[in-house]
C-alpha cells in the first residue's frame, strides 16, 4: 500500500504535544492541535462577560499551549512562519475533525484510563486505514488497544518521542501483536525520512528500550556514589562530554528530567520486570526518595541535586547538593589523575580506552560502571530488542550519547573486557559467549562501506539499516578501506560510484593549512578521473571555521607576509572550489561558521542538515570574512539587484548580517539570510542522510553535463554614494551605544570592501578586485590591538570580549 501522510492530528497540547504538532509543522505538514475545553472561566474571561461555549474560551489551553511552546528556547520550529501550518481546536468540537487527518497521534495525560477514553472517540470518528499511535514513555501500548474496532488495531502502535522533539532525534516505533508489519515499515521509514528520526523498532516492554537503559544507567551511577564515596560533582566530572556524553552528565541530566520521573520510571521497571537480574539497581537511595519528599524535583521546583541562587553581590550562582549533609554548597571543581592525563586527547574511542585503565578512584568508577553496564545491556537482548544496534542507536539518539554501550565494549576489546568483568563478579548473558566462541570478537564491522552488526539470533551480522535504504546513508569513516589519499587533517574516500568524499578530523572542525591541502588535492583528484566531490565529516560538527589560533600566531609576532600567503591561500582554494570542473557539493550538519560557511557559499551546492548553524561571525572576534565570504555577499547583492528597488536595499541586509554576526538556527533560516540558494540548495532533514544526498548531486550534475563556471567580472558595486550611508547608520549605531569603537572601526573595513571601495560611481568590477579588497581589509585588522583582545579572549574559551 502506497501511504500518503498529508494532515496530522495532535491530541493533547502538553508540553509534549504542542512540540510534536511544531516539529511536524517545521517539516512542512499542517497540523490540528487539540486539547480539552476549559471547565470554568478565567478572571480575564469573566471580566469580558465570556461564556464558556465562546471559541475564545472553549480553545484557551490549546492556544496557551501552543504559545508557550513557540516562545520556548531553543525553538521548536525550524522557522517561525512553519507555526502558521498548526490548526487548533478542542475535543468537544472538533474530534469529529480528525476523519480528514492521515496520522493521529494522541498526546494526553499519562493515565491508562484517560487515553482509552481519549482513543475511544478516536475510533468513532477515524477513516479506515488512517494511522493512530500514542506518545508514551512507559504505558504497555497493548493495554492501550484493548476494546477497539479491529481495523484501529491493525494500524495502532506506540510513537515515543523524546522531548524536545525537534532536537533529541530518537523516534521509538513499539508495535502491538495486532499491529499490520506495513505500518510497522511505514512508521520507521516515515519518521527517518521526513521528520529526521533515528527510527528504532521497541518491544512492548516496561520503559521500552531509551528509557530502560538510560535509567538503569543513572541507578547504577547512584549505586556507584556510595560504593565509591563519590560527591556530585566528582560524578558530573566522570560522566560528561570526557566520556562522549552531555554536559548535563548524570545528576544535572536528573534534574532537567525530573527526579520524581525518574523515580517513577524506576519504580515502574522494579515492579513490573520481576525477572531483571539487576531489578535491585531501580531501587533508588534514601537520599533521592528524600528528595522526592522535600519536592526538590529539579528544574520544576527550583532545586533538586543543584539550586540556582544569588551571591551577596547580586550575581547568579549554582549551589550543588551536599548528598550527606543535605544541604547546599559551593561548587567545587574535582581532579583525577586519570581524567588529567585523558582530556588531551581528542579522539573518544582512544580517551576512552585510557580512562579505563585509569588506578585512582577515576578509573575503578569507570571499570566498575562500564562492567555493569555491558552486563545489562547484553542480558537485555531479546527481551526488549533481537538487535544489539537497536540499543546504542536509542542511547544515541535519546540521551545524547556519542558512542554507545555496545560500541564502547568494542573499543575496550570485547573477549579481554568479558574476561575482566568475569574476574570481577559481573555476568555477560550467553549469547556474547557464544559469539566469542564462533570466533567473531566484535559487535560490529565494516564491509564495503556498510556498517554490519552481530544478529544473537541468528549468530550472523546484518545492515545496521534496512538494506532497501542502505544507499541512502553514508559514513564517511566507514570507507577507510577506500582511501585516496591523506596527511595527518585530512582525508579522501572514494565513495564508490566514480565520486569522492572529503572529511577532515581537527578540533572542532577548524581550517589550516592541511585542510586547504585536502580540499585543493581532493578536487584535483577528482578532476583526474572522477564524477566530483562530496566534502563533510560525520563529527558533531562540521566546522567552527577558520584556525584562529594560527590567525593570531603569525598576527603577534607580526609575520605579516606569512599571513597574507594564509589568507590567499584560503581564498584561492574557496575559488578553486567554485571553478573546478566537476561538481563541488558540501553537505554541512550543525556549526558551520567563518570559513566553513565561506565554502558553503562558494561550492556548486550545498546540502545541509535542517540542523545546521551556519553564518559569517569573523565580526565577532574583530575581523571581516577574508576566505571570499564578503566577496560572495557583495556579488550575490549585486544579482538581487531588481529594476524599480533602491541598489543598497539588498546590499545593506547583507551588509547587516555580517556585521552582526548572524547565525542561522535551522539551515531553513540560512535561506532567510541569503546564505542558501533558494531552488537551488537542499535542506535533509535527517542528518544521516546527508552524505548520499550530496553524493547523489554530484552524480545528477556531471550526468547533465557540468560545465565549469566562468569567473565573474561584471559585478555591480555602489561606491560612494553607498558607502557614505552605511558610514553614516554605522556612527549612529556608535552614538546609541550599540556598538564600540572598535565595532565601529571594523563595520566601516566591512562597509568599504562590499561598497567596492571609495569609488566615485557605481562600477562593475570583478571577483579578484573584491577578494583583494577583502584581504586588505582582512590584514589591515589583523593589526589591531583589540582584535588581537578579542582573538586572545575566544582561544582561551570565552566569548569575544567587547573592546
Amino acid at each position: 500500500m502506497k501511504r500518503i501522510i498529508k494532515k496530522v492530528a495532535v491530541l493533547g497540547s502538553g508540553v509534549m504535544g504542542s512540540r510534536i504538532a511544531c516539529h511536524f509543522a517545521g517539516v512542512g505538514i499542517p497540523v490540528l492541535l487539540l486539547d480539552i475545553a476549559p471547565k470554568e472561566l478565567n478572571d480575564a474571561e469573566k471580566a469580558k462577560g465570556l461564556s464558556l461555549d465562546n471559541p475564545a474560551v472553549k480553545n484557551r489551553i490549546v492556544n496557551e499551549a501552543l504559545a508557550t511552546a513557540v516562545k520556548s528556547n531553543p525553538s521548536p520550529v525550524y522557522t517561525k512562519e512553519a507555526v502558521n501550518k498548526i490548526k487548533t481546536g478542542n475535543f468537544t468540537d472538533n474530534m469529529k475533525d480528525i476523519a480528514g487527518y492521515d496520522w493521529i497521534i494522541e498526546v494526553v495525560v499519562e493515565r491508562l484510563d484517560i487515553k482509552q477514553s481519549v482513543l475511544g472517540e478516536v475510533d468513532k470518528y477515524r477513516k479506515p486505514g488512517t494511522l493512530i499511535t500514542s506518545n508514551t514513555s512507559g504505558i504497555p501500548i497493548h493495554f492501550m488497544a484493548e476494546g477497539r474496532s479491529d481495523d484501529f488495531k491493525k494500524h495502532f502502535c506506540g510513537t515515543h518521542f523524546f522531548n524536545p522533539p525537534r532536537y533529541l532525534r530518537l523516534l521509538e516505533i513499539i508495535p502491538t501483536p495486532f499491529t499490520d508489519k506495513e505500518v510497522i515499515d511505514f512508521l520507521l521509514y516515515f519518521g527517518d525520512l521526513y521528520l529526521g528520526k533515528t527510527t528504532v523498532l521497541c518491544k512492548d516492554t516496561p520503559a521500552f528500550i531509551a528509557n530502560r537503559i538510560g535509567v538503569y544507567s543513572i541507578a547504577a551511577i547512584f549505586k556507584l556514589v556510595e560504593k565509591l564515596s563519590l560527591t556530585i560533582d566528582e560524578v558530573e566530572a566522570l560522566t560528561g562530554p570526557v566520556i562522549g556524553r552531555p554536559k548535563s552528565a548524570t545528576f544535572r541530566t536528573a534534574d532537567v528530567v525530573g527526579i520524581d520521573t525518574l523515580v517513577k520510571v524506576a519504580k515502574g521497571v522494579y515492579e513490573n520486570c520481576p525477572d531483571d537480574e539487576a531489578r535491585d539497581t531501580f531501587i533508588m537511595p534514601v537520599w533521592v526518595e528524600k528528595l522526592v519528599e522535600n519536592k526538590w524535583l529539579g528544574d520544576k521546583t527550583g532545586q533538586g541535586f543543584f539550586k540556582k541562587t544569588k551571591s551577596k553581590e547580586g550575581a547568579s550562582e549554582i549551589l550543588v547538593l551536599n548528598l550527606s549533609t543535605m544541604e547546599y554548597e559551593a561548587r567545587k571543581k574535582p581532579k583525577f589523575a586519570t581524567i588529567e592525563a585523558a582530556k588531551p586527547i581528542d579522539d573518544l574511542k582512544q580517551r576512552i580506552k585510557m580512562l579505563v585503565t585509569g588506578q585512582d578512584k577515576a578509573g575503578e568508577f569507570y571499570r566498575l560502571f562500564h562492567y555493569s553496564l555491558f552486563s545489562y545491556v547484553s542480558h537485555r537482548i531479546p527481551e526488549i530488542s533481537d538487535e544489539v544496534y537497536r540499543i546504542d542507536d536509542a542511547m544515541k539518539a535519546g540521551f545524547g550519547w556519542e558512542i554507545g554501550a555496545f560500541e564502547t565494549w568494542d573499543v575496550l576489546g570485547v573477549e579481554r573486557t568479558v574476561k575482566a568483568m568475569k574476574e570481577a563478579g559481573f555476568t555477560v548473558a550467553a549469547w556474547v559467549d557464544t559469539m566469542l566462541a564462533d570466533g567473531n570478537t566484535a559487535f560490529y564491522k565494516v564491509e564495503n562501506g556498510k556498517k554490519l552488526c552481530y544478529s544473537p539470533l541468528t549468530g550472523k551480522y546484518v545492515s545496521v539499516v534496512a538494506e532497501e535504504t542502505a544507499n541512502a546513508f553514508i559514513v564517511m569513516k566507514n570507507f577507510a578501506g577506500q582511501t585516496v589519499w591523506k596527511n595527518s587533517a585530512a582525508n579522501v574516500y572514494h565513495l564508490g560510484d566514480d565520486v569522492l568524499g572529503l572529511e577532515w578530523n581537527t578540533k572542532m572542525g577548524t581550517i589550516g593549512g592541511e585542510v586547504l591541502e585536502g580540499i585543493q588535492k581532493g578536487i584535483a583528484l577528482a578532476e583526474e578521473k572522477y564524477k566530483g566531490i562530496v566534502i563533510a565529516n560525520d563529527s558533531q560538527n562540521f566546522s567552527a571555521g577558520a584556525n584562529v589560533g594560527m590567525i593570531f600566531m603569525f598576527a603577534v609576532e607580526q609575520e605579516y607576509d606569512e599571513l597574507d600567503m594564509a589568507v590567499r591561500a584560503f581564498q584561492n582554494t574557496m575559488m578553486r572550489a567554485r571553478y573546478s570542473s566537476v561538481p563541488v557539493v558540501v553537505a554541512p550538519h550543525a556549526l558551520t561558521l567563518g570559513g566553513a560557511c565561506e565554502l558553503s557559499l562558494h561550492s556548486d551546492k550545498v546540502v545541509p542538515a535542517a540542523e545546521s548553524y551556519i553564518g559569517l561571525v569573523e565580526l565577532g572576534v574583530g575581523l571581516i570574512p577574508g576566505g571570499g565570504g564578503t566577496k560572495e555577499f557583495v556579488l550575490r547583492a549585486a544579482d538581487e539587484l531588481h529594476e524599480g528597488e533602491p541598489d543598497n536595499n539588498t546590499l545593506k541586509n547583507r551588509f547587516l548580517t555580517i556585521a552582526t554576526a548572524k547565525v542561522s538556527t535551522s539551515a531553513f533560516e540560512a535561506f532567510d539570510l541569503g546564505i542558501l540558494r533558494k531552488g537551488h540548495d537542499e535542506v535533509i532533514i535527517n542528518p544521516d542522510r546527508r552524505i548520499a544526498a550530496g553524493k547523489a548531486s554530484v552524480i545528477e550534475m556531471y550526468d547533465n553535463g557540468y560545465v565549469t563556471p566562468v569567473q565573474r567580472t561584471d559585478i555591480k558595486v555602489l561606491g560612494r554614494s553607498e558607502l557614505g550611508a552605511l558610514y553614516a547608520g554605522i556612527n549612529g549605531m556608535w552614538r546609541a551605544n550599540y556598538a564600540t569603537d572598535h565595532d565601529v572601526v571594523v563595520a566601516k573595513k566591512l562597509a568599504y570592501v562590499m561598497c567596492g571601495g571609495d569609488l566615485s560611481e557605481p562600477s562593475l568590477v570583478s571577483e579578484q578586485y573584491l577578494l583583494d579588497l577583502e584581504r586588505e581589509a582582512f590584514l589591515s585588522l589583523c593589526g589591531e590591538k583589540k582584535t588581537l583582545e578579542r582573538i586572545q579572549s575566544v582561544l582561551k574559551g570565552g566569548k569575544p570580549v567587547r573592546n
